[in-house]
């Protein structure tokens, strides 16, 4: 006879209540086609992440940390990075990057519990197949990402600003809410961040990972933006100014989690066990500071996951209203500096096909 299960099961994490009202809908015809396509493309391109990866071979060490870049900064093109030992480099690089995972990691759990709660509370049939999709989608980015740490190094705690904007998700009452939240901020600066990272690694098992989360995250952005694009015009003013306020206040607190002092002192923390002085890494590295604007130009300039993706997002489905732009001036300039002083009108536009957007080499 085979052992009963425990009494109690482990429990590692925390507990938050959510307040969602679950929708049925008798009506199985499609409504909306655009959702419709985007099911059935996603039908088309699961994936299997311990199937489609050889999880056995090692991690290449050299193609890791020759173009290694931290929180968008192309750390390898400086004199410092590139006069540290080898194994030094795979020290910082490894533990660096399984940090900046760690909370992608967490997210991707965020937008896992966020997906299935979409499941029961978006009122169209479309949108319900759709959602049962994308929670398939963040379970296996949960899966993966956990597995590649794992390679690396550990699983780091979450940082504190992202667990508050993720609580703030989940605990919404409101599917449009929660959608915002989740598919048009976090799930719009996922898409950029890893198409950033794609572009600059060639180790061969993180760019095929980021290859295909990439590609499931142009997915979830795309319902947020076909979804809420027809529903905010349909909204009275004080509904819009709501979730633009509430865009806003998950925006300041994605600025908040990837550059705050916590974030800054446990990378710092970081480097110093990998036998870095912290100190004088940032005063060698702020030596190349022209050098490393001179790559990011010849790239083509970077604006950020903010200016650079989430808020031509905003924009595009009719929540960037000009009291909420002066808002999200404010908090550049805060942020950034002078320099950052009308970056809000110089946005770009939307990609028309996000999926080739994300997977471009650039």
């Amino acid at each position: 006879m085979s052992n009963p299960l425990p009494e109690t099961q482990p429990f590692d994490g925390e507990t938050v209540d959510v307040a969602l009202t679950a929708i049925y809908n008798w009506n199985y015809d499609s409504e909306l086609d655009q959702l419709r396509s985007l099911y059935v493309n996603a039908l088309d391109r699961q994936w299997n992440a311990m199937r489609d990866f050889d999880w056995e071979i090692e991690v290449d060490r050299e193609s890791f940390t020759k173009n290694f870049s931290f929180a968008g900064m192309p750390l390898y093109k400086t004199d410092f990075w590139q006069g540290l030992p080898k194994e030094t480099q795979w020290e910082v690089s490894r533990r660096s990057t399984a940090f900046m995972l760690s909370n992608f990691l967490h997210g991707e759990q965020g937008a896992l519990i966020a997906a299935s709660e979409l499941v029961n509370a978006v009122p169209d049939i479309d949108g319900k197949l759709y959602a049962a999709t994308q929670t398939l989608d963040e379970a296996r980015h949960v899966e993966v990402f956990g597995a590649y740490i794992k390679k690396l190094d550990q699983v780091y705690p979450i940082a504190p600003g992202l667990k508050q904007l993720l609580n703030n998700i989940v605990q919404a009452g409101d599917w449009k809410t929660k959608a915002l939240g989740m598919n048009i901020v976090v799930e719009g600066l996922a898409l950029y961040v890893f198409r950033e990272m794609r572009n600059a690694t060639q180790e061969p098992l993180l760019k095929g990972i980021l290859t295909n989360v990439a590609r499931d995250e142009a997915r979830h952005t795309a319902f947020g933006i076909r979804y809420l694009g027809k529903v905010v015009p349909t909204l009275s003013d004080q509904e819009k100014a709501e979730l633009e306020d509430f865009a806003f206040e998950i925006a300041r607190l994605l600025i908040d989690s990837r550059g705050g002092t916590s974030i800054r002192e446990s990378a710092l923390t970081i480097w110093r066990e990998a036998g870095v002085d912290p100190a004088e890494a940032v005063a060698a590295i702020a030596k190349d500071r022209d050098k490393i604007r001179e790559h990011i130009a010849d790239q083509g300039g970077r604006m950020g996951p903010l200016s650079g993706f989430v808020l031509p997002t905003l924009r595009e489905i009719g929540l960037f209203s000009d009291r909420i732009r002066d808002c999200f001036e404010d908090v550049l300039v805060r942020n950034n500096g002078e320099q950052a002083k009308g970056l809000v009108d110089r946005m770009v536009d939307l990609p028309e096909d996000l999926e080739a957007w994300a997977l471009a080499e650039v």
